[in-house]
């Protein structure tokens, strides 16, 4: 006889499965709606959203037939390709945690990631799997599968397109709470090792809402997905939303200026995220006026501050189309405000107002509210928030301290409540698109000999909006050249992280304290990035 807390036990089960909203599900119901809508395209396949969601249950049964399992940390190294999407939604599908990792990282930062998240499986294109190859250390991986080919000359490796190609195509069912991990995210951070930023099913999903919301996305989008997938913005802000809407993407390998402009022609897309950088290279690209760009209609720009000249030529040499600025972090998944269309020249350099799911105020070092127009600490409340730092709780209660996220940057709020970001509290550098810990920089720079001291900071640049620049006090007798830092940087850092200017100087200016005055220094080079 089954007891009333069994028949409770079960009703709860049947109720949460009814209710229940992940990434797998998302896609199964826009399957369901529109089974023949164009889904994506990439290089010479096109699928349409019933062929998507097919090749989706194949792939998470062969995960399953190879003994994959709920919670398994799964590391996908790739460029984009329709393969890195159809495994974003089967390891989601079946309950396993997708690490996806930065391929410009350097060896030593992908195999801390490994060790760190307690990998067992690997997914990568054919480029990158030497690579996880040589950083697996003491790690027992149990499944090493080839994706965006059909041929594999090494047998430890076996394809993805193999694996799955006599699976059933019925949709798999897995017992997967809304708020279980989804996703585990390296970020750079603050400090000098990434952090593992975990969200889940309920993270990413509300966060999609908000995208949608605030970025007027529908289902008539056309949207070309340039940027890499393994970052949370065009994964989460655009891709993700792109299915749940069921609108139609193409995926490009690379974010080339070229390639882009002739995607934009080729499939009239209407939707484009770019950062600065990326935007900037493609007004400066001459295709830019020959292509007929006549329907992309939204444009998004995030990561560092549009150029006031630059929003105003591609507002001039793209009349048709309307442009949004969306600003958060890995953290919420990542988006928090928005600044729309209307607002871009009246509120210029504003990071816009919180989105729909966001609730977003400034606070002083106490955690309390500071008046309009002053500056403070810029902390959300949100569903999109993470649940944590993989294996740092201290690192995530001082985030979350009082029961807000820190975002650690530094903000005011005008009288209208649009945050403008000030300075990043713990002087991270955005270059290009990508988070830099100046932290990190410094420490691989004290290794070379000679080197007495060294500030890292950001100066403008008018490619990268912000350059990492490295300041540099010799010892007594020693020398070196910019030459001599930058290769001994190449050969430790990511290509993205080494410095753009090297400066050397006799003296650091410190306050009373002993602290490097990084503020000084930008004000004095700052002259740099524009020469």
């Amino acid at each position: 006889m089954q007891t009333e807390s069994h028949v409770n036990d079960e009703l709860d089960q049947t109720l949460s499965r009814a209710r229940r909203n992940t990434l797998g599900d998302l896609l199964a119901r826009t399957r369901d709606r529109m089974p023949e809508k164009f889904a994506f395209a990439y290089q010479k396949e096109r699928v349409n959203y019933a062929e998507l969601d097919d090749m989706v249950n194949q792939t998470s049964r062969a995960f399953l037939a190879d003994g994959m399992k709920k919670g398994d940390m799964i590391t996908v190294m790739s460029k984009n390709s329709l393969d890195f999407v159809v495994v974003n939604f089967a390891l989601a599908r079946i309950g396993a945690v997708m690490i996806p990792i930065n391929y410009m990282l350097s060896m030593e930062d992908v195999q801390y990631i490994l060790e760190h998240a307690e990998v067992s499986g690997f997914i990568a294109s054919e480029e990158y799997a030497p690579i996880l190859d040589q950083s697996v250390g003491r790690l027992e991986i149990k499944q090493r599968y080839l994706i965006n080919t059909s041929e594999s000359s090494d047998p430890s490796w076996i394809t993805l397109a193999g694996a799955r190609a006599d699976q059933s195509t019925a949709f798999v069912e897995a017992e997967i709470a809304d708020d279980d991990l989804a996703q585990v995210l390296y970020t750079s951070g603050t400090e000098s090792r990434p952090k593992g930023v975990m969200l889940s099913h309920k993270s990413i999903v509300s966060e999609y809402v908000s995208s949608i919301v605030d970025g007027k996305m529908g289902a008539e989008d056309v949207a070309v997905h340039a940027l890499p997938l393994y970052h949370s913005a065009q994964l989460h802000v655009f891709l993700g939303p792109s299915v749940y809407l069921g609108s139609s993407g193409v995926i490009l390998g690379e974010a080339s200026p070229e390639l882009i402009l002739k995607t934009i022609e080729t499939e009239a897309a209407t939707q484009l995220f770019c950062p600065p950088t990326v935007w900037i290279a493609l007004l400066r690209h001459p295709d830019f006026d020959k292509r007929d760009l006549s329907t992309l209609e939204k444009c998004y720009y995030g990561a560092a501050i549009m150029p006031r000249e630059v929003l105003k030529e591609l507002a001039e040499r793209l009349p048709n189309a309307r442009i949004w600025n969306f600003y958060g972090q890995t953290e919420v998944a990542p988006l928090a405000t928005a600044l729309q269309p209307e607002d871009q020249l009246r509120k210029l350099g504003s990071a816009g107002v919180p989105t729909l799911n966001v609730q977003t105020k400034i606070v002083d070092e106490h955690d309390q509210e500071v008046a309009r127009g002053e500056t403070g600490e810029i902390v959300h409340r949100t569903p999109h928030a993470m649940k944590g730092y993989l294996h740092d709780p201290d690192k995530t209660a001082e985030a979350f301290k009082n029961g807000w996220f820190h975002s650690g940057d530094l903000g005011v709020m005008d009288d209208e409540g649009y945050v403008t970001i000030v300075d990043r509290k713990k002087d991270m550098i955005n270059t290009g698109g990508e988070n830099v810990s100046s932290r990190e920089v410094e420490e691989i720079i004290y290794q070379i000999d000679g080197v007495s001291e060294v500030a890292v900071i950001r100066i403008p640049d008018a490619y990268w909006i912000e350059a990492v620049t490295a300041i540099i006090v010799l010892k007594e007798g020693k020398s070196l050249t910019t030459d001599d830092v930058i290769d001994f940087c190449k050969a430790k850092l990511a290509k993205y992280k080494v410095p753009k200017h090297v400066e050397f100087i006799k003296d650091m200016p410190k306050n009373p304290s002993g602290k490097v005055l990084k503020r000084a220094l930008r004000d004095q080079y700052e002259q740099l990035g524009k020469s």
